[in-house]
């Protein structure tokens, strides 16, 4: 999957935005104004920084070499997933999936329901 396959996944995910905050090389993956994922597109072997609960996040570094602990952002869980032959397309929007579900279920109940209704 390339970078440009990633970026249309994402934004075809229920009311993702997209945008550059950190610098013009990063693309931010934000629903509701929280972020899901962040891809340098500047990095020769590509990286995503998604969110996981910690007990799959330790699931899934046990088995892909390519899935590493990333920084910690607002004191909420981070992976960063690199781009390699390991990781499938399959695998991959399942995280990406699971980042934007993880940051949904944080949201308002209200956001929540927003969402249902779009």
């Amino acid at each position: 999957m390339n970078i440009e396959e990633l970026r249309e996944y994402c934004i075809s995910l229920k009311a993702v935005t997209e945008h550059f905050p950190f610098d013009e090389v990063t693309l931010v993956f934000k629903v509701k104004d929280k972020m899901f994922a962040l891809i340098p597109l500047d990095n020769p072997q590509t990286q995503i920084a998604l969110k996981c609960d910690p007990d799959r996040a330790i699931e899934l570094r046990e088995q892909y070499t390519s899935i590493i602990p990333a920084w910690h952002f607002n004191k909420k869980y981070w992976n960063t997933v690199i781009i390699s032959p390991e990781i499938s397309t399959d695998l991959l929007t399942e995280l990406i999936q699971h980042s934007y579900n993880l940051v949904v279920s944080g949201l308002p109940k209200k956001l929540q329901q927003e969402l249902l209704e779009l």
